[in-house]
């Protein structure tokens, strides 16, 4: 009797099939082993290449589309859909429009505004921040956000430096309005978000929204001629000095806009927003990342990490947004049960510490941590696609092409990069930190500062590998290994960075020498175990015969200062040390940090609990060491 296989047999493959899978399997290996973020680095690549084409299509048909226009048709197209959920109150896609209507219709009637005029905003996080900033935007108005932290000098200084037609102050921050308001401009025009005032020539907001019409004012007022006209001001600390406003254009509102979506989310995904909305981060990458997606943003009025997940389970947060010191607040509670009982699965930020990130997934689950570095006026963005603990991004030949940049050389001690024989910069090796740098050209335009031309040029670096060339310095050292990750590895300059904020040392040094006992203050940042950044520290050359009066230095740097600049820790001189330059040596001050055993000057920490500077001695020392005193 005949087989199975005789009546039908197998067919029998070419003989090229069995070397083909073994070349095709070989091929799979040697990806795997060489080039293991193939893949990953080819999806991302398209996501920015889809994302830049569609941009380019617009411009071809002659079409400038926007943030506000996509939010617009959003409106139109799915008007009863959340967008803002704030302290439990919803206002859909169809509420934001009509109150942002209200709001353009109001001032068109009452204030002479033109297309381009720009108009500050003083205000905490709460849906009438977007609603006037919206409102604004549909007149064609160029908004400034102001940093609310921000007192006194360094306040007027910012109001000034964005000349503004209009200041808008939120309910909540009249009192920091009442500071300014004499010596502000006059002909700057106030409005507050209430309903009367006790203010002299001081206009109200709210009153008028509810009498005014909902229609859509002029599309010609709001409609925009060319991607790269200024939209926004956003006020950034940068390497030196008081607060610069960088101009924000259309074109980065969209690149900030598309930072969610290319990281995964959805228009189904709930996000979570508790940082400031006067950082790009929660404006641009929040606000306009909900808008790129048609999702949901939950705003917080302030972060508080005791209510963070109760919020999250409350509101069925899908995505959070952090900087590293976020992560580290919620580490740092008490250990509750059922707190990976959350639907979060993305988290988007950056400044996450290494230890903080592996706890942080330890405890609260599986959310994928999106690192992203990016500064606020840059040219120059790098997003964490595969999860890498500790890089800030990834780059490779092709990145390169669309986004060039380079990692040079840097003189610390002349603070500036170093320059060969011939006059050009030098590239550092992989695993060698440098100065980042971005190509400044069509493509990838540095829009600069307003009103301040010399902070501009101050931010270029010419000729750097040969002639005419154009790059934007971006004040940070990175770090690049041999598998093509970047690594963030300090800041360049008068700053450091402190409580997920920049701290210009020269305007905290300003408001120290104010006092009539001190004739040198030299203010640079100083690690401490287990916080990210560094604090702030000062050390003071008294005058002669003065003596240092802690009561005064309190009561100085509180009033004049935003809490994350003032400094934590005071160090007594007898003389100042001058580098080669003639400028305060910081360096070895910064190696030397705060500790009472090893240094004879007199020290003092500012204790918030006391609301006093105090005599830092050797164990309140190790309080602070062991996390024991809250900082």
């Amino acid at each position: 009797m005949r087989g199975w296989d005789d009546l039908y047999p197998l067919p029998v493959p070419p003989s090229w099939v069995p070397g083909a899978a073994v070349g095709i399997l070989s091929l799979h290996f040697v990806q795997k082993l060489l080039f293991p973020y193939f893949w990953a680095d080819l999806r991302y690549l398209l996501k920015v290449f889809t994302y830049g084409l569609r941009v380019e299509m617009y411009r071809l048909q002659g079409r400038v589309v926007t943030v506000l226009d996509k939010f617009v048709k959003l409106a139109e197209k799915q008007p009863h859909k959340p967008f803002l959920i704030y302290e439990g109150t919803i206002h859909t896609y169809r509420d934001v429009d009509r109150r942002s209507n209200r709001i353009a219709q109001v001032f068109l009637q009452h204030e002479a505004l033109n297309k381009g005029d720009t108009v500050a905003l003083l205000m905490g996080n709460e849906p009438d921040f977007i609603h006037v900033w919206f409102g604004l935007a549909k007149l064609g108005c160029v908004v400034a956000f102001l940093n609310f932290n921000v007192r006194f000098r360094s306040l007027l200084h910012c109001v000034s430096s964005c000349e503004p037609k209009i200041l808008v102050v939120g309910a909540d921050l009249l009192g920091t309005l009442e500071e300014v308001l004499p010596k502000l401009q006059k002909d700057v025009s106030v409005w507050i978000m209430a309903k009367d005032s006790t203010f002299p020539s001081v206009h109200t907001l709210l009153d008028k929204i509810e009498t005014a019409s909902e229609d859509p004012v002029p599309v010609n007022r709001c409609s925009a001629n060319n991607l790269k006209s200024a939209v926004l001001y956003i006020f950034t600390s940068g390497t030196t000095g008081l607060p610069k406003a960088a101009v924000i254009s259309h074109l980065q509102v969209l690149k900030g806009a598309a930072g969610l979506w290319a990281f995964g989310a959805t228009s189904e995904d709930i996000i979570y927003i508790t940082l400031p909305l006067y950082h790009s981060a929660a404006s641009l990458l929040g606000i306009g990342g909900c808008i790129e997606l048609g999702a949901t943003c939950v705003l917080k009025k302030k972060f508080s990490a005791s209510q963070f997940w109760s919020d999250c389970k409350r509101y069925n947060v899908t995505v959070i947004q952090y900087i590293g010191e976020l992560c580290r607040y919620l580490c740092n509670q008490p250990v509750k049960e059922g707190e990976k009982n959350h639907k979060v699965r993305l988290a988007v930020g950056n400044g996450v510490r290494n230890d903080v990130w592996r706890e942080f997934l330890d405890r609260f689950g599986a959310v994928k941590i999106c690192e992203f570095y990016g500064a606020t006026e840059g040219n120059i963005c790098f997003m964490n696609h595969t999860g890498k603990i500790g890089s800030v991004g990834r780059t490779n030949f092709f990145y390169k092409l669309f986004f060039p940049f380079d990692l040079i050389k840097y003189d610390f001690q002349k603070d500036e990069p170093i320059r060969n024989n011939h006059g050009w910069c030098e590239k550092v090796k992989k695993g060698e930190a440098g100065l980042l740098i971005s190509k400044v050209n069509a493509k990838n335009p540095f829009f600069g500062y307003a009103g301040n031309k010399r902070h501009t040029e101050k931010k270029l670096l010419c000729e750097v590998f040969k002639k005419g060339d154009l790059y934007f310095n971006t004040g940070d050292l990175m770090v690049q290994d041999h598998d093509n990750f970047l690594y963030f590895w300090d800041r360049i300059g008068d700053t450091f960075r402190w409580k997920g904020e920049n701290v210009a040392t020269t305007e905290v040094s300003d408001v120290i020498v104010m006092l009539d006992f001190v004739q040198e203050a030299n203010v640079y940042g100083v690690s401490v175990p287990g916080h990210e950044g560094k604090a702030g520290m000062a050390s003071l050359i008294l005058k002669h015969n003065a003596s240092l009066d802690l009561e005064q230095m309190y009561k100085q740097v509180v009033t004049y200062l935003p809490s994350y600049a003032c400094p934590l820790f005071l160090r007594v001189q007898e003389k100042m040390e001058m580098t080669g330059t003639f400028k305060q040596q910081k360096f070895q001050l910064v190696d030397e940090g705060f500790n009472p055993s090893t240094i004879t000057d007199p020290l003092y920490f500012l204790d918030n609990s006391k609301k006093a500077y105090v005599l830092l001695t050797k164990e309140l020392h190790e309080m602070i060491l062991s996390g024991k005193m809250k900082l």
